[in-house]
């Protein structure tokens, strides 16, 4: 979990809410932020808002699933991954 906190009075205030039960222990990585902007924020509220809609998303195709789509693709992407290969 990536927080952004302020610390006031030397306690530590997270700028979201924490999804932690009370008196729950975490370790915790402190790094200095630059100079906070309103960005930074509109990145924090985008990454959440990306959670939440991937929480009801439910698991990932397996590999079966994957291959089975992938069939039903028309044609060949070998020389798609060879001209990809070339390029780097």
């Amino acid at each position: 979990m990536h927080v952004e906190a302020i610390c006031s009075d030397r306690v530590l205030r997270p700028l979201q809410p924490l999804d932690l039960a009370e008196n729950e222990q975490v370790i915790i990585n402190i790094t200095k932020a630059p100079n906070a902007s309103a960005q930074s924020q509109l990145d924090i509220d985008y990454i959440e808002s990306v959670r939440k809609e991937l929480e009801g998303a439910g698991p990932a195709p397996g590999l079966a699933e994957v291959r089975r789509r992938l069939s039903k693709i028309p044609g060949e992407m070998t020389g798609d991954f060879i001209e990809a290969r070339e390029g780097r």
